[in-house]
């Protein structure tokens, strides 16, 4: 089958040039695409689903995200296709088609954030927006072979981004170079000028690698020795996070209760953290959109419809412990990182799934993805995906966690580190 030459990225094309242009700006000569979660004045955001851009006016204004890439000199050139509603981690979308991932043509691009995701790693445009809520920014960047960059929650205005759990919304961004991901960054942050912080130390857990299925070592190898390299080996810690979390976030023994911690490849209290996750997630969604659904009856594709489903079936049970578990993991995070500590995990549990796997198979996958996905999303800490090179001509990662307002810290990080790592991939690419 032909494929158009945007790579079914965008659901509009059409060029908003930056108000004041000026060679000096931060991100002047850039080109940008935004997913169309985010409103620009005059379009329609339309959400990923044909019904709710049917239902809805054009906007009024633009999201202040995408006002401020703009102010800074980069050029927006249209808005890209997303899951329905935001709500899937793979990026197939039966209305809109599903963007052709340009490092693995026949695997998912990885979702809700996938044109946004595929239009970086097409070359189509500099940077990209994209939210990530449970994930929409780190898979697709994993499942494409590209940087992504969750921010603290609360550090970039969700102003005009249509909500999906706004206790756990994110704006984050992808760029193939870390020098744009980190001026993006700076710019969405508004960071000042600073000199980059050395890590004080990198914390590998273990179990966490475990849940992948790449060898540990593919991934862990490239970065140990690239710190060494850097930083020295000193700073690089061994852990079982599973443990230290069951441990210090005690408000999730409710949500243990229901964890089958004799069942393979889990770890409880991780599961349990994405079982809190998925609740406050449901919730929150069904309070944003039960009203519409209910009065609309959209048509969503599969696994989409079972999702919102199960969002509008959801009771208030267990929401108020959410909160503790957030603010323990939070603490208790914070504790073992301090100020300059990174956490390196997976960024999901292997490589993308093949198009149109069946919908239950799908749902398995997710569930081993946000196991690690919720680490950052349930504590508000920020968290880049950095590509790995391939593992059996497939697409790989790691990501780096940094404490909650560390973005600028984490940036700085991935610009130091990232040459390294790509070298040090390639070495262990060759000698898989």
């Amino acid at each position: 089958m032909a494929m158009a030459p945007d790579y079914g990225a965008f659901v509009s094309k059409f060029v908003l040039e930056p108000p004041s242009p000026s060679p000096s700006l931060p991100l002047a000569g850039l080109t940008f695409a935004v997913k169309d979660i985010f409103d620009v004045e005059g379009h329609v955001t339309g959400f990923g689903n044909p019904d709710w851009a049917r239902t809805h006016e054009p906007a009024s204004s633009t999201a202040p995200a995408v006002l401020n890439v703009l102010k800074a000199g980069a050029t927006c050139v249209g808005k890209t296709v997303l899951d329905e509603m935001a709500y899937s981690l793979f990026g197939e979308n039966k209305h809109y088609g599903t963007p052709r991932n340009p490092c693995a043509p026949d695997r998912v691009p990885g979702g809700s954030s996938s044109g946004s995701a595929v239009a970086v790693g097409a070359k189509l445009v500099d940077f990209s927006l994209g939210s990530d809520t449970g994930g929409s920014v780190r898979a697709p960047a994993s499942f494409c072979g590209i940087l992504g960059f969750r921010p603290s929650h609360n550090a970039v205005s969700t102003v005009g981004v249509i909500p999906l759990a706004q206790s756990l919304d994110t704006v984050g961004w992808f760029a193939r170079e870390p020098s744009i991901l980190k001026q993006v960054g700076r710019v969405l942050l508004e960071l000042p000028d600073a000199d980059p912080k050395r890590p004080s130390q990198i914390i590998v857990p273990r179990d966490c690698f475990q849940l992948s299925n790449i060898p540990s070592e593919r991934l862990t190898q490239a970065l140990v020795r690239s710190v060494e390299k850097l930083f020295g080996g000193g700073i690089i810690k061994h852990t079982v996070l599973g443990d230290y979390v069951r441990d210090n976030v005690p408000a999730l023994s409710s949500f243990l209760r229901e964890i089958n911690e004799d069942e393979v490849d889990i770890i409880p209290s991780l599961e349990a953290l994405f079982s809190a996750r998925q609740l406050l997630l449901r919730y929150e969604f069904k309070n944003n959109h039960e009203e519409w659904v209910s009065a609309v009856n959209p048509d969503l594709g599969p696994g989409i419809s079972e999702n919102v489903r199960d969002a509008i079936q959801t009771t208030e049970a267990n929401v108020d412990v959410y909160w503790s578990v957030k603010k323990e993991l939070h603490a208790a995070l914070t504790s073992l990182l301090g100020d300059f500590g990174i956490l390196a995990i997976p960024t999901v549990p292997g490589p993308p799934p093949k198009l149109q796997t069946d919908v239950s198979s799908l749902k398995v996958y997710g569930a081993k993805a946000f196991r690690l996905l919720s680490i950052a999303s349930v504590s508000g800490f920020c968290q880049v995906s950095i590509p790995m090179g391939l593992h059996d001509n497939l697409p790989i990662s790691i990501s780096l966690l940094a404490k909650h307002g560390a973005d600028g810290f984490l940036l700085d990080l991935v610009e130091t580190l990232y040459e390294s790592l790509q070298e040090q991939a390639e070495i262990a690419e060759k000698s898989v």
